[in-house]
């Protein structure tokens, strides 16, 4: 999974995403920062921690920060050998980057963008609230093709 996500494209090769594999110790104060929504991500045997500096990556007219999208990237590589590894990886917004800043020594000028939980898949569902055990039974709507994909211009629905 480091590897996929080592190679996966940024602007200029900057690589923007600084990673902390988050295990044992380190991983249970990492668990303290997951928000109440996320108590099932405390059954985790790895949390991974992705972060960057956004003056380390492209900086573009128009706010056009790449650092946020490359990290994307790097995550989305991530994820997919995860998968091919017959593991989950889910990545959250539902932490305090606060105190994950404290409990792993990142520099204040690093930007906490995600953690993604790692594990095993499970038919578990005791730490799962009702909607969330909603979500686990059927992929969730997803907006027509037509209202996110435009032809040739701007509101011009795909056909």
């Amino acid at each position: 999974m480091v590897e996929a996500m080592r190679l996966a494209p940024s602007c200029n090769n900057n690589q923007p995403w600084r990673v902390v594999l988050c295990t044992g110790e380190t991983l249970e104060k990492v668990k303290e920062c997951l928000d109440k929504g996320n108590a099932w991500a405390t059954r985790a045997p790895l949390i991974i921690v992705v972060s960057a500096r956004p003056s380390e990556d492209c900086r573009q007219n128009e706010g056009r920060d790449y650092y946020q999208f490359g990290c994307g990237l790097g995550v989305a590589h991530l994820i997919l050998q995860a998968i091919e590894l017959g593991l989950i990886a889910h990545p959250i917004s539902g932490f305090n980057p606060v105190k994950t800043r404290a409990a792993l020594d990142i520099p204040a000028d690093y930007v906490v963008i995600t953690y993604v939980i790692c594990g095993y898949p499970s038919d578990d569902e005791s730490l799962l609230s009702d909607w969330q055990k909603e979500r686990q039974r059927a992929r969730p709507e997803r907006r027509p093709i037509g209202d996110v994909f435009y032809s040739n211009h701007w509101g011009e629905p795909l056909q």
